[in-house]
């Protein structure tokens, strides 16, 4: 990744761009496969620590609360002194959590290597989605879903790698996975090379001018209202299905371990497909059609879903993970569109909430299962679906319209 492959970034040549998109993409993938290992392996670590629900919902609390909390201070700081050479810092995080969650010997290090793993992501999210913000030569829907169908891929990889080596290899299997996350450091420091090379062309073309919002400040503080409502929505649910998954189908339908990961895969791998679509399609038709459809035209397969066989289970996560998983990037690039020239500052909210409302959701959700049972939690969640309503309280021409005049 050669550091003349770069350009300004509203006329940056497609070869470079799309380069540059694929190390972000695949350096995502990474991190949100170490992520996901917590998740993939909580029935190893239940039977290791004879942990409940809610135990293991505090685990995913930890991680995710740990990167909702610093990953809009983070955007915020890189928006003011942008810092390339923080992301393989933010991997090296990631590294060293994984590794300390291979050898915990009780459940407090655990929690620590959450920690660890969720401040990796809380510098990587800002400052990555600025990369492919910069990298996407204008289509910037596209690029949002290029970055991020990386880190739904990880996500749903995390799953089957549990099922063919930690579940037989045990806990301390999960070291092995270190050199993914090596490599991971390597890309990006070949992506932060990138970005400095950018920033200085930047510096000596002199500043931009600065882009104002198209919409009144009263209208843009009410459509960020709406898109974090949606996000609480669709990430409380994703919550639910994704980190109680395994136990409701072992529960249900006795599958065993390393069964129940691999209909995981299946939900989480649909997930990163959906992604791919959502934010091309918002470029074409814009953002607020690609919202309301994803998020509220899941709910009938959300009510379906806890009445159902296992076949039809696992025909419906499929769906459910297709449509709802095509609105996040949408709504990152719509609030992009809305607070021009604040990339680090509007990625990091966005990612940090989405993380936070996964880990609250993760908790909370946890205690309840304690106190009731797994099948009413998934009777319980399957009407906040119906939350994507609010979409229609956008603004009209988000997506297409807004995209030329904010550009940046």
């Amino acid at each position: 990744m050669p550091a003349s492959a770069t350009a300004n970034p509203a006329d940056a040549p497609p070869q470079p761009a799309l380069r540059v998109l694929g190390a972000v993409s695949a350096s995502h993938l990474i991190n949100d496969m170490m992520q996901s290992l917590i998740l993939a392996i909580y029935p190893v670590l239940q039977g290791r620590f004879s942990l409940t629900f809610a135990q293991i919902g505090a685990i995913t609390l930890t991680y995710q609360l740990t990167a909702s909390l610093f990953q809009p201070a983070v955007g915020l700081f890189t928006d003011q002194r942008p810092r390339p050479y923080l992301l393989p810092l933010g991997m090296t995080s990631t590294l060293c959590g994984l590794l300390l969650l291979a050898y915990a010997p009780s459940y407090a290090v655990v929690l620590l290597a959450a920690a660890l793993v969720g401040l990796g992501s809380a510098v990587f999210h800002p400052e990555s989605s600025r990369v492919a913000r910069l990298a996407s030569g204008g289509r910037h829907g596209l690029a949002q879903s290029i970055f991020q169908v990386g880190g739904n891929t990880g996500s749903a990889i995390g799953p089957l790698v549990a099922a063919v080596v930690i579940v037989p290899y045990g806990q301390h299997s999960v070291a092995w996975f270190a050199a993914p996350a090596l490599l991971g450091i390597v890309l990006l420091l070949q992506v932060s090379r990138w970005h400095q090379h950018h920033q200085s062309v930047t510096v000596r073309r002199g500043p931009a001018a600065a882009v104002a919002s198209p919409y009144p400040s009263r209208v843009v503080a009410g459509a960020i209202a709406v898109l974090l409502l949606l996000i609480f929505s669709k990430y409380f649910y994703v919550a639910g299905i994704s980190t109680f998954y395994t136990f409701y189908l072992i529960d249900r339908f006795g599958l065993s371990v390393q069964s129940a990961q691999v209909h995981l895969f299946v939900f989480l791998f649909a997930s990163a497909l959906g992604t791919l679509v959502g934010g091309p399609l918002g470029d074409r038709i814009g953002r607020k059609p690609v919202i309301w459809v994803s998020i509220l035209g899941v709910a009938p397969f959300a009510l379906l879903l806890p009445h159902a066989d296992l076949f039809w289970t696992t025909v419906l996560s499929v769906v459910i993970g297709l449509v709802l998983s095509s609105a996040f990037s949408a709504i990152v690039v719509f609030a992009q569109e809305l607070i021009p020239g604040k990339v680090g500052m509007v990625s990091g909210l966005f990612f940090g909430f989405a993380f936070g409302m996964g880990g609250l959701g993760a908790a909370v959700l946890g205690v309840l299962a304690d106190h009731t049972s797994i099948e009413f939690v998934y009777r319980t969640i399957a009407y906040l679906p119906l939350l994507g309503v609010v979409a229609a309280l956008l603004p009209r021409h988000g997506g297409r319209h807004v995209a030329a005049r904010a550009a940046a």
